[in-house]
């Protein structure tokens, strides 16, 4: 996939040069280094021009960047996603339930990435995948992914000052506070790959901002919307799970999801009420918003993923909360 810029020189940016000006428009060191030996790669008025160049003012600067071939590790494989935005730089992907990000050893051909990559190789375009934010593998909804270099390094950038805003709907066992923040650090659990846990002494800040939606006191289940203001890998799960309000069907931070026999049904399951078999078979959790500043335009980006149908049959408010919330 290859991508062209083209910027004029204002006054304001006259007497920098080249390499000093596409920093400021985000291009990382590793771009600019890339870019060197490609005659082609760095115009001024049609004339190549080394990063030194001076720039003055009317000056037409123009930037190629270019993947020439795919991403060397994943497989092209048909799997199926839902496309909510495309432009030149980037996608808005609404991911479904059990599809993990990134191939690896237990799934090197059912992922995102292989289908991503899979969707351009029919238009005939070599992709390198770069998805910016991630998600579970059984959490569904909106993930931004970026076609090309300067996108990727511009909205990297934004993710680690904080500025991509994201925002999850959430099934929780018990009634939830109105709302509140957990400021609790997360580490990873001692002797486990896997597994995250809130540790005061040897964990990384975690912040969670939460609101109840709404309370089911026949099931003992809230609505929870949140909001994070850090990233941490599971961190809504292992949040929730420690203020004593663990996500539905969360195996791994509510095991006693899974009914033992003899054991009565459990909250969020359909056979609480006589129906047979768990009404969400994985965590009750959904990417729902995502706002960010676009990377080269600057527009301000929101997208919007509509709530997924286990979640909605588990809990009939959530059917409202689109037209409550937007």
């Amino acid at each position: 996939m290859e991508r062209t810029f083209t910027y004029t020189i204002r006054e304001e940016d006259a007497g920098k040069d080249i390499h000093a000006f596409l920093r400021e428009k985000g291009y990382s060191r590793h771009i600019l280094s890339s870019m060197k030996p490609i005659p082609d790669a760095v115009l001024v008025n049609g004339v190549h021009q080394y990063m030194r160049y001076v720039l003055r003012p009317s000056d037409v600067l123009t930037t190629r960047v270019r993947d020439d071939t795919s991403s060397e590790t994943i497989i092209p494989a048909p799997v199926p996603f839902r496309i909510v935005y495309e432009d030149p730089d980037l996608l808005v992907i609404d991911k479904p339930a059990n599809e993990a990000i990134h191939p690896a050893v237990g799934h090197p051909a059912n992922t995102l990435g292989n289908g991503v990559v899979w969707y351009y190789q029919q238009k005939g375009i070599p992709f390198v995948f770069r998805c910016i934010n991630r998600l579970d593998r059984d959490t569904t909804g909106l993930l931004i992914v970026a076609k090309n270099l300067v996108s990727a390094s511009v909205l990297e950038q934004q993710l680690l000052r904080r500025e991509i805003h994201r925002t999850y709907l959430a099934i929780a066992e018990g009634h939830t506070p109105d709302e509140g923040t957990i400021d609790l650090p997360i580490a990873r659990k001692e002797g486990s790959l896997i597994e995250r846990c809130v540790d005061l002494e040897k964990g990384d800040r975690a912040v969670t901002h939460f609101r109840t939606l709404a309370y089911d006191p026949v099931s003992d289940c809230s609505a929870v919307c949140l909001r994070l203001e850090t990233g941490r890998t599971h961190q809504i799960r292992v949040h929730m799970a420690y203020r004593g309000h663990p996500l539905l069907g969360d195996t791994l931070y509510n095991p006693h999801c899974l009914r033992k026999p003899g054991e009565p049904p459990r909250p969020g399951t359909a056979e609480s009420s006589g129906k047979g078999s768990p009404v969400i078979t994985r965590q009750a959790l959904h990417s729902w918003k995502l706002d960010f500043i676009h990377p080269i335009t600057g527009e301000a980006m929101h997208f919007t993923a509509p709530v997924p149908e286990d979640m909605q049959t588990l809990y009939k408010e959530y059917k409202e909360i689109d037209r409550k919330e937007t």
